[in-house]
This record gives C-alpha cells, sequence and structure tokens, in this order.
C-alpha cells in the first residue's frame, strides 16, 4: 500500500500528485517492490531488510540515495500476551524524495515534532526521534504492569504471573537491544552528517536524538535489571508461601490430633475410668477443648 505526502506551507499532506516528496510503501505489492528496484534503484536485498524484524539497524551510502534501516516498537495488541515486539523499518533518502518502507501499517507523522515541517531531512529526522518516543512510551506501560505484577505475585502461587514476568524480561532485552543498535546508527550519521548533507539545524537535531536515545537505553536496562531480579525473587517468594501454607496445615493436624488421642482412647473395648458416669462424655469434650488450647498457648508463647 502506498501513501504519498507533500511538504506545504511547512506541513505534511496526504496528497495524490506525482510530485509528491514522501512516499510511505506498507507492506508492499511485488508490482510496488518491482518498481522501488527497477525505478528507483534500490537494492533488493536491502528492501527486503526493511521489511524484515530480524535485521539489524544499518547505514549505507548508495549512488543515487542514502539507506538508514531502524528499529521501532510493533503496535502492541492484547493476543501479545504482555509481549512487546520490534520491527524494521527503511528509510532511502534521495535528493528530492524520502521512501519509507515498512512491514504493517502504523501511524508515523504523529506528534507535535510534525506540526511544522520544512524539509524532507527534517522528515527524516522526525521519523527517528519519534520511534525513541514510542519505545519510551512502551517501557513506561512495562513499568506499570510490572507494578501491578510485584503487588499481585506476594500473595499467589500460580504461574501465571511468572510467564507474564517471563514475556516482560524478554521484551525488555528486545528494545535493549534494538536501541542499542539503533544508537550506533545515530552516532554513525552524526560524525557523516556532512556527507549526508545535514545543516546546522538538523546536526542539533541528531544530537537530541543521540542524547533522547542514551536516556532511552538506560531507562530499559534500569528496567530490565529490576524485573530480573524480581523473576529471580519469584522462586524465594513462592516457597516461602509454600512453607507458610504446609506450617497451617501441620499446626491444624495436631490440633485435630490431640482430641482424637483421647476420643481413641476411650472408644477402646477395656474398662475405662468414667465409663460409667451419666456426664463422661462432657467431661471428655471439656478434656478435648482444655488440651486443645493448652497446645495453642504453647505456641504462642513460642512465637510459632
Amino acid at each position: 500500500m502506498l501513501k504519498k505526502y507533500e511538504i506545504l506551507n511547512k506541513k505534511l499532506t496526504e496528497t495524490e500528485s506525482d510530485a509528491a516528496q514522501v512516499l510511505v510503501y506498507t507492506n508492499p505489492s511485488v508490482e510496488e517492490q518491482r518498481y522501488l528496484v527497477e525505478s528507483c534503484q534500490i537494492d533488493e536485498h536491502t528492501l527486503a531488510s526493511a521489511l524484515d524484524p530480524d535485521e539489524l539497524p544499518r547505514l549505507e551510502f548508495e549512488p543515487e540515495h542514502i539507506v538508514m534501516i531502524y528499529k521501532r516498537p510493533k503496535n502492541y495488541s492484547g493476543k501479545d500476551q504482555l509481549e512487546f515486539k520490534v520491527a524494521s523499518v527503511g528509510m532511502f533518502l534521495f535528493e528530492n524524495k524520502l521512501i519509507v518502507v515498512l512491514a504493517e501499517d502504523i501511524p508515523l507523522f504523529v506528534g507535535k515534532r510534525f506540526h511544522t515541517v520544512s524539509s524532507i531531512k527534517e522528515v527524516f529526522l522526525k521519523l527517528v526521534y519519534n520511534s525513541i518516543s514510542h519505545y519510551v512510551e512502551h517501557l513506561r506501560i512495562i513499568h506499570m504492569i510490572s507494578e501491578e505484577i510485584e503487588d499481585k505475585i506476594t500473595e499467589s502461587m500460580d504461574n501465571t504471573y511468572l510467564l507474564n514476568l517471563f514475556s516482560l524480561v524478554k521484551s525488555l532485552v528486545y528494545y535493549a537491544e534494538a536501541i542499542t543498535s539503533n544508537g550506533f546508527v545515530f552516532e554513525k550519521a552524526r560524525n557523516l552528517s556532512a556527507r549526508i548533507g545535514f545543516d546546522e539545524k538538523d546536526e542539533e537535531m541528531l544530537d537530541d536524538i543521540i542524547v533522547e536515545n542514551m536516556q532511552c537505553k538506560t531507562q530499559a536496562d534500569i528496567y530490565s535489571n529490576i524485573l530480573a531480579q524480581l523473576l529471580d525473587a519469584r522462586a524465594s517468594i513462592v516457597n516461602n508461601n509454600l512453607n507458610q501454607l504446609i506450617k497451617k496445615l501441620n499446626v491444624i493436624t495436631i490440633w485435630m490430633m490431640v482430641p482424637t488421642l483421647v476420643v481413641s482412647a476411650y472408644g477402646m473395648n477395656v474398662a475405662l475410668p468414667l465409663s460409667n458416669h451419666p456426664d463422661a462424655f462432657w467431661m471428655l469434650m471439656g478434656l478435648c477443648l482444655i488440651l486443645v488450647w493448652l497446645v495453642m498457648m504453647f505456641w504462642r508463647h513460642k512465637n510459632w
């Protein structure tokens, strides 16, 4: 699917004109891929890399254009079961146009950064900037979910929360790796900014992107370490909960054994004290209650 955009009055506007400066191909068809390879001179392997979620980010210089492949978070849905994934995006910067290739349809030109746009290089950089903001937003959501799980995990012995934690840790590992790889590409773009054709304003934005990306990476590492420690503590918490449960069951069992011993002794078919007393039953029940009370007082004295 192809969407065309044109910069008019410093705003990015969707258009059907052939003079569009920004072309966005979402999951391009075979015909669209053939056009990109044959007419735009985009390398077929590079085009496939832009659609491959496992492709590493990179920056390349071709005779007619510049290629940047970077990672951005995929849109989260409930069926992902708390697993946040990343996807590849390919940007091909020509002299007078920008081609963006991605595998899924996502809102690209959103947020206050796209309120004003003056050039395709600015669109190029702001798309990268938005991806970092997307990471930060997802990290905030992951942190909120982990806090909810942390509140519930102390009382639960179910594996559901353990699996949820594992999914979040796995997601953070993928995010940290993607953010780090993106950082290498952004550093390379900063070092080669003159070759790309960035002006002073673009270089300042690229510096901001590098700083934001480093902060995002630090945040992802912190959340990952916290969740990893929480995951390790999960086994200790479950063992402690299990010990407490066994302790309560043992207390109940011993309570039942004391009166059972008395009742069993008076169930034998031999001569027993009080066997002919008219109130023998109530006296035995009272003795059982007194013994249970003594056991409880003993445990309370020992702080068991």
